[in-house]
Parts: C-alpha cells; structure tokens; sequence
C-alpha cells in the first residue's frame, strides 16, 4: 500500500509542477514503477531552503523499483533537460533511471557556486575565514535528491552513479574528494577543463588550504572514478578551457588535463600504499561534445 500512495504522490506532483508537457507519465503497477520523463521541483534539503532546484528525470518503460539510478550534471550551459535527454536513448536500451538536477544561474552563480562546489566563499583565493559550512556545498544536495527520489517511486537502490559532462566533471570528482561518504556507487568525470589534484598545490587545483588537505584519501582512491575525456578535446582554445599557471601546469588542453589528473592519482595513490581503483579512457573521435561522452559513460556503467 505504501509503494502504489508513494506513487500517487509523485504522480500528483508532477501534474503539479513542471513536468513536461509533451511527455506522457503512466503509471505501471505491475512494475511498481513511473515511466516517462519529466521534472519536479526539489526544495526538500533545508541549506537550501531558499532555492529551487529543477530535478529533470526520465524512467524507462521496462523499468522497475530495483533499477540503478544515475545523477547527471550539466555543464556551463546549465540545463538539467538537455543532460537528461542526452542519456534516453541508452536508458531506454539499458534499462536505467536518470535524474538530472539543475543549478541555475540566480541561484548558483558563476563557477564559485558550481563548478567549484561552494566550499569556499571565492574558490579561487581560498582562506579559512572564506570556507563555508559543508552543509552549503553545493553537491550536499544529491543524497537528498536521491533518497527523495527513492521515498516517492519505491525504487530499492542503496547507490547512486554519477556522471558530470565539463563543469559537472569538475562538481563530481571534487565531490568525490571532499565528500567520499556520499551514496556515491561509480563516478564518471567527463572532459572536465581541469581538476583538483590530490597534491600540495593550493585550492581549486591542489589540497592545500582546503579541508581536505589532511583528510585520508583511502576511499578516493579506492573509489570507482572513471575519468573519460574526447580523443579530439585537444583545442588549447577551446572555449571557456581555463588558462594560468597552475591549471597550465596539468596540461594545455582537456585532453592533456584528464590523462594528468589520472597519472597525478596513481601516483600519489602508489606512494602511501593505496589500492588505487580510477580508471582513464579516451573517446575516439570525440571533442567537447556531451552527447558522444553520454553514450560512450552509458556503455560503460550498464
């Protein structure tokens, strides 16, 4: 009885809220399951109480409450609808639901509060004083959104994969590093423009000055991150490819940048005896393009 009102209740809000109009939501009680995309509007976590979250999502029609669950992140352009659609076509095929929330420019501006994740008040030139409280980081948001989501259709997963394309590459491998005991199962960083590194460079490239800069990398580096990046991504010009001294010294392209954040990992991981499970892999004719990178981390993950 619980799981057919939880049902209801995702149902009612969708037709209260902004699912999208063109896409039909059935109800499939034989599968315990809702098929069909749309969105909901998340304000459950209370840090963020005075923002609104637009949660894109798309369930196939085969799937059930034991179907795995991946979290996509949009890049610089900020919509949780095309990073959503992106993934349909393999979610149908492989049987996989997607939840796609968006961080809006109003209520996350500028790279501070996204890419970097809001940990420090101004990322680039991070003190102590300027740190905020772990409750405010940006990415805190995604176990709630998942255990929402679980509460509302009944779906049994206990993990969720994680897939960031560009500036949602740079939100997923930092959560990973600053908050490794999130409900995180494999993590797939995509043709991020450049990385933290588990170094003794200053933040946002490196640890230092920077909560994790004494924390055990034990559960990073064993965790499953899966850093992928276009075999074509080699534009030093690209746009919007940060260049300075610091991100420079990874590499001068996105290419160059992930085969670095890999080789920096391995070897640091190597050095203090840790069993080191990410893994690199390049996308064959590739370049900064979302739709070849979704289809190829789909493959990979299901």
């Amino acid at each position: 009885m619980k799981t057919y009102l939880s049902l209801f209740a995702f149902a009612l809000l969708c037709t209260l809220t902004s699912c999208d109009k063109n896409e039909e939501i059935m109800l499939v009680s034989s599968k315990n399951a809702l098929t069909g995309s749309g969105s909901f509007t998340f304000t459950g976590y209370a840090p963020f109480a005075d923002k609104s979250i637009e949660v894109y999502y798309h369930i196939p029609e085969n799937a059930d409450i034991n179907s795995p669950i991946l979290i996509t992140l949009h890049g610089d352009d900020r919509s949780g609808a095309y990073s959503r659609n992106a993934f349909i076509e393999k979610a149908n095929l492989l049987n996989f639901i997607v939840l796609s929330p968006q961080f809006s420019e109003d209520d996350f501006p500028g790279g501070d509060a996204y890419n970097l994740c809001n940990i420090f008040y101004d990322g680039d030139n991070p003190t102590p004083a300027s740190l905020n409280d772990q409750s405010l980081w940006t990415f805190m948001v995604f176990d709630p959104i998942f255990d929402y989501f679980k509460e509302l259709t009944g779906n049994n997963a206990t993990k969720y994969d994680l897939f960031g394309f560009s500036a949602g590459a740079q939100v997923a491998h930092r959560l990973l590093i600053f908050n490794p005991n999130a409900k995180l199962n494999r993590i797939v960083a995509a043709s991020a423009g450049w990385y933290t590194v588990p170094n003794d460079v200053i933040f946002p490239y490196g640890l230092f000055v920077s909560p994790a800069e004494t924390a055990d990398l034990t559960p990073v580096f064993n965790a499953q991150l899966k850093i992928i990046v276009g075999s074509n991504d080699n534009d030093p010009d690209s746009p919007g490819l940060r260049h300075n001294e610091f991100a420079d010294a990874q590499g001068l392209t996105r290419l160059d940048r992930a085969q670095y954040f890999y080789n920096a990992g391995f070897n640091e991981a190597q050095a203090a005896g840790i069993q080191f499970n990410w893994t690199y892999q390049s996308v064959n004719g590739a370049s900064h393009d979302l739709l070849p990178m979704a289809s190829f981390a789909a493959d990979l993950l299901y």
